[in-house]
């Protein structure tokens, strides 16, 4: 059986010790320039060379992101960037345009070339054509079945690699060639400032009666007749592995350090237990889907992994997101008092029970104690977000255990 890798997503340096900590073999990040996701907080050089030292120190891989479609103006930039990613030494760049994939070859051969699932990989003749490129990896386009991911594995070498989105936002286009929010806003999501134009609310206009908009029903808060399901592949860990994919990759480099941990955790459990015994696997299936709801998502769909969507399965839906829990803080360092250090996200009081969230699949409620401010100034709840607090929540606590609180 081939070595299967989770490959999770992170924001800052922050998510990526959170992604490091609950169960990431990988983790993918992007830089201020070059990625698609120029609206996520992204890392400095500073950051990004901190998170590559604490990966390493932990086992885990970072890869980083340089996979817009460059136009003249970005490739002496592009230059520029590889030069300085050379010294921090990331394990892999992961590239969509030819011109870019060209520079990373001459500037820094020695760190691997990953191909985005932006650059429409959806047979095995381009997975042999970026493998006589040099290239040790591909990410399949999200329109992929099994069935075609598996005849991939069997028309490349052993030694490359397939990368698989199995978790996450879809998108509503064709990999790599959605112009929808270029042309209503002159943002261009080939160059990571995608406005999400297919999560609006659509209106019908027939021929005659310009400027007479007629709504297209699907439910009480309007219509997203563009919008797409989550994906979630959770109960489908033997056939992904089954189809010869090497890295699962979870979507998300917009995502809180909450929805990273949850994501990583559960998928880390469900690929070790059924390593471990398929049996193993099945028991605890409820426990994966139990968890994995905890986090804040649209609905789940398997995509296109089982062919075309049917009819019962489509996969546009509202844009309402399901939210489960709110993301309260990391805990940090203890004082010499005792208190554990948090920079809050969002507002808990004394008295309040709220739940710890531990690497290893545990969920502890607790009840906080005391809440202090920096100054040692007691406090009866905490308001303000980002601020630094001391907290005592009645029993040891660890670095990187998450805070969270379950609603109603």
């Amino acid at each position: 059986m081939r070595p299967v890798e989770l490959l999770i997503p992170a924001s800052s340096l922050e998510v990526l010790k959170i992604a490091v900590i609950y169960g990431a073999d990988a983790v993918y990040i992007g830089g201020e320039v070059f990625g698609l996701r120029a609206k996520a907080k992204n890392f400095s050089m500073e950051d990004m060379a901190e998170g590559i030292q604490f990966a390493h120190e932990h086992g885990v891989k970072v890869y980083v992101t340089a996979n817009i479609l460059a136009h003249n103006g970005d490739l002496e930039g592009v230059r520029e960037y590889f030069t300085q990613l050379k010294e921090i030494k990331p394990d892999a760049l992961i590239i969509s345009d030819p011109g870019i994939y060209t520079i990373a070859k001459e500037i820094c051969p020695e760190i691997e070339r990953h191909i985005s699932t932006q650059a429409n990989n959806t047979n095995y003749g381009t997975y042999q054509f970026w493998w006589n490129q040099g290239a040790k990896r591909v990410v399949t386009a999200r329109e992929l079945s099994l069935k075609e991911i598996a005849e991939i594995r069997k028309n490349i070498p052993d030694e490359m690699e397939i990368e698989t989105f199995v978790h996450g936002a879809m998108c509503i286009s064709y990999s790599g060639r959605c112009l929808l929010s270029n042309y209503f806003t002159g943002r261009d999501a080939n160059q990571g400032a995608c406005t999400h134009p297919c999560r609006w609310k659509y209106a019908v206009v027939e021929e005659k009666r310009p400027g007479e908009y007629l709504p297209v029903y699907e439910n009480e808060r309007g219509t997203y007749i563009f919008n797409s399901k989550d994906l979630c592949m959770i109960e489908h860990i033997p056939e992904l592995i089954e189809a010869g994919i090497d890295s699962f990759k979870i979507e998300g480099r917009m995502k809180t350090a909450l929805y990273v941990a949850t994501v990583a955790r559960t998928y880390r459990k469900a690929i070790d237990d059924y390593l471990t015994s398929p049996e193993k696997y099945k028991e605890n299936m409820d426990w994966y889907l139990e968890q994995i709801s905890n986090c804040t998502y649209r609905q789940f769909t398997t995509g296109f992994f089982f062919g075309k969507p049917s009819e019962e399965s489509q996969i546009y839906d509202n844009n309402t997101y399901i939210k489960e829990y709110t993301y309260l803080g990391i805990v940090g360092e203890r004082n010499e008092e005792g208190l554990y250090r948090i920079e809050q996200r969002n507002k808990f009081s004394v008295g309040e029970q709220i739940e710890v969230m531990k690497p290893d699949g545990r969920n502890i409620p607790v009840t906080v104690k005391r809440i202090v401010d920096e100054d040692g100034n007691e406090m009866e709840s905490a308001p303000h977000p980002k601020q630094v607090l001391y907290i005592d929540l009645g029993q040891e606590l660890e670095m990187y255990d998450i805070l969270r609180r379950q609603e109603e």
